[in-house]
């Protein structure tokens, strides 16, 4: 290849034109270059060890973006050659970018031409790549002055990483890490041309990459988990923060009127409808539905139909409040909504007094108030299988995998195990383990029917912690101590040591405290327990000291989804 310019080539020598080659060349060369595990911990300096395997598990390194402003296609194409870029390909409507820049410029969208090429780029190992050429076009001259500025600026320049099998679960977990790592939301969008959704962070400020910001890639439309990208973006006045925060409690209502309307069961994610269609079946008013429903599209539950105004249609997450979902979240929402509602009203006396605001507000204990109550317990009870996606890797945890090889079998006891969800995972994905579940009278009569054949594996018992069995091999405490208070919580490790033979191993699930300000779920449930049941969530510190007084050592700790934990003890 020559050196000509595309300028020279083009026949109109611009300065601008020749600026274009140069970066596109070092793109290109930056994107041959880079491992997407290096290029993580450079780009969020703090990842490393098993989350940085984790997070390149999820996300490969994809492309390197840019935007170049030339009068027209043939301008561009020799631009791409003299950088040693593909000068073929198809250019795509840029659905983001043109809005981003609409909006910083304070256009409207349709007069800007914005679109995308991607010329191919090899990495290190031969995996397919690109650099990502966003182009606006500029035949007349008319924006010379936003392409010039946006040149120097390079406000779209970023690094992109595709999102392998994304799912909502992968993609709030990929998204909470790059926040605990500094960088900060910084918009995105669907692109229903290529039926894509991209999410945009600032990077740190100590990122070690000429980029600034950092895009995240899933294919399909992830428009629900994007909503909450974009409201965590909005900056403003200290007032406006505050005011919403203030409505957090409006969005809990929200969402609880949804379930109990059984509004998602009306709906669909394929079809939208509009509230007059919907009002009837789950018995409302029209025009106040209306209300709810905007409003749940600003949550990311419901989406409105961008070709049918008015119209809407259930997201994925609006899914999940379905009561035959899997996963369903309708209970929870219903808790949230009710009893744990009206004991978070009494918050300001639990933290004056230390006494849990429910037994303020019912008079009694979370755990008695449920029991003399079969529905409300029964709610309950369903509403802890929302979070049952954390226990999806604990099957293959080293310590069940080993149980379950060992010969003659081995016997998994669940102490307050609920209604059986995890056991009765461990026992499907082991033939070979049996299993012991001890809970309360009325609890275990639904966890018989919950395990259904897998009752014939499974000894019942009714007790309290005071019966822990003995002669398990494995025991079990899942979200149990963060119930209670140290003192309580020491009592039940005792019981459970007494009762465990000297080489059996406990297994704990609870979320983890941060040892530092970082946002954690573990923080907003610290707060729950406490006023709900007189609890507390622990950093792992905390949680090996408890166990060191009852007889019992902290062997290590996994992470889980859901921002859970699985903290392995044995006897010492």
């Amino acid at each position: 290849m020559t050196s000509t310019t595309p300028a020279q080539v083009a026949g109109v020598p611009t300065p601008a034109a020749s600026a274009d080659v140069e970066r596109l060349r070092a793109a290109a060369a930056f994107v041959r270059e880079q491992e997407t595990s290096d290029l993580l911990a450079r780009v969020l300096p703090g990842l490393d060890g098993p989350e940085l395997r984790a997070t390149t598990e999820r996300c490969r390194f994809a492309h390197a973006a840019l935007l170049v402003s030339p009068p027209d296609e043939r301008v561009l194409r020799a631009e791409l050659a003299a950088a040693g870029l593909s000068p073929d390909g198809e250019a795509r409507p840029s659905v983001v970018v043109r809005e981003r820049l609409a909006a910083r410029h304070a256009l409207d969208a349709g007069e800007l031409d914005v679109r995308i090429v991607r010329p191919a780029v090899h990495g290190p190992g031969g995996e397919r790549r690109a650099v990502e050429v966003f182009v606006l076009t500029d035949p007349a001259g008319t924006v010379a002055a936003i392409a010039a500025e946006e040149r120097t600026a390079d406000r779209e320049a970023h690094l992109a990483f595709d999102v392998e099998r994304p799912d909502p679960l992968v993609l709030r977990g990929l998204r909470a890490g790059f926040l605990r790592h500094g960088a900060t939301p910084d918009g995105g969008g669907y692109n229903p041309h290529e039926d894509g959704t991209v999410f945009y962070f600032a990077a740190p400020e100590e990122t070690k990459t000429p980029y600034r910001r950092v895009e995240l890639y899933a294919r399909g439309d992830h428009r629900d988990v994007l909503a909450e990208h974009l409201v965590e973006r909005r900056d403003g006045h200290p007032a406006e923060t505050l005011l919403r925060l203030l409505t957090g409690a409006w969005t809990t209502q929200a969402l609880a009127a949804c379930a109990e309307l059984r509004l998602p069961e009306a709906m669909s994610p394929s079809t939208a409808r509009r509230p007059e269609e919907l009002a009837p079946v789950v018995g409302a008013r029209a025009e106040n539905l209306a209300t709810l429903l905007r409003y749940l599209a600003m949550s990311g539950v419901v989406a409105e139909d961008p070709g049918a105004r008015g119209a809407f249609r259930l997201t994925e997450a609006g899914l999940l409040l379905r009561e035959d979902a899997e996963g369903s979240v309708r209970a929870l929402a219903l808790m949230y909504g009710g009893p744990f509602y009206e004991s978070f009203g009494r918050l300001a006396h639990t933290v004056r007094t230390g006494e849990p605001g429910f037994e303020d507000r019912y008079g009694e204990n979370h755990f008695d108030h449920f029991a003399r109550d079969p529905e409300l317990a029964a709610r309950f009870d369903r509403s802890m299988t929302a979070s049952a996606p954390m226990f999806d890797p604990l099957p293959r945890h080293p310590v069940l995998t080993a149980a379950a090889a060992a010969p003659g079998g081995r016997t998994v006891v669940d102490v307050a195990g609920g209604t059986g969800e995890l056991l009765g995972r461990l026992l499907t994905a082991h033939p070979a383990l049996r299993g012991v579940l001890l809970e309360r009278a009325h609890v275990v009569e639904a966890a018989r029917d919950r395990l259904g054949a897998l009752a014939d594996r499974c000894a019942f018992r009714t007790g309290d912690f005071a019966d822990v069995p003995s002669d398990g091999d494995v025991y079990l405490l899942s979200r149990v101590l963060h119930d209670w208070d140290d003192e309580r919580s020491r009592t039940i490790l005792r019981h459970c040591a007494a009762a465990m033979p000297p080489e059996a191993d406990l297994l704990i699930v609870e979320r983890l405290l941060p040892v530092d300000a970082s946002p954690s779920l573990a923080t907003a449930w610290d707060l729950h327990m406490m006023c709900n049941t007189g609890g507390r969530e622990r950093t792992a510190a905390a949680y090996a000291g408890l166990l060191a007084d009852a007889g019992l050592i902290l062997v290590g700790h996994s992470p889980l989804p859901l921002e859970a934990h699985v903290l392995h003890a044995r006897r010492r």
